[in-house]
């Protein structure tokens, strides 16, 4: 699942050449969490981890990444794991979540993300290199948790 998306180079900016142990690492081994969605027949749907955002005074805003499988896309996975995932944040005392690059041709993801109470904080012009577009703008994202749209 994190290859197909990592290699496709259109939603995160790890290298698309990136190895199975640098994608275990930043998906595994460098967040506080990472979790995995099962569905029927023991099926891996999506998975996302959560860490906190910055170190020491920053820590308090976590950061969270989503990927949802090819065969489970338009089903709501991804938006029930952003809510676990905040649900999750607060048990573990964070009190903002943070997205620091949402691609602008995500347009699924930015949807949701609103629908989900994120709010655009910021514009980055052509801060992402896409594979299929060239260098597009990303939106940092944020949401004080315990507000809004759960």
């Amino acid at each position: 699942m994190l290859e197909r998306v990592f290699r496709a180079g259109e939603t995160y900016a790890f290298s698309p050449e990136i190895s199975e142990q640098e994608a275990h690492t930043v998906w595994i081994d460098m967040p506080q969490e990472t979790y995995v969605a099962i569905g029927k027949n023991s099926k891996m749907l999506g998975t996302y981890y959560i860490k906190p955002n910055q170190p020491a005074l920053g820590a308090h805003v976590c950061n969270c990444g989503y990927i949802v499988s090819e065969q489970a896309r338009g089903r709501g996975i991804a938006a029930k794991m952003c809510q676990h995932s905040q649900r999750i944040a607060l048990e573990s005392g964070f009190l903002a979540m943070q997205f620091n690059l949402v691609v602008s041709t995500n347009e699924a993801a930015l949807h949701l993300w609103k629908k989900l109470g994120f709010q655009v904080i910021g514009r980055l012009p052509k801060a992402f290199k896409s594979r299929r577009f060239g260098y597009v703008d990303a939106f940092v994202m944020y949401k004080e948790l315990g507000t809004s749209t759960n």
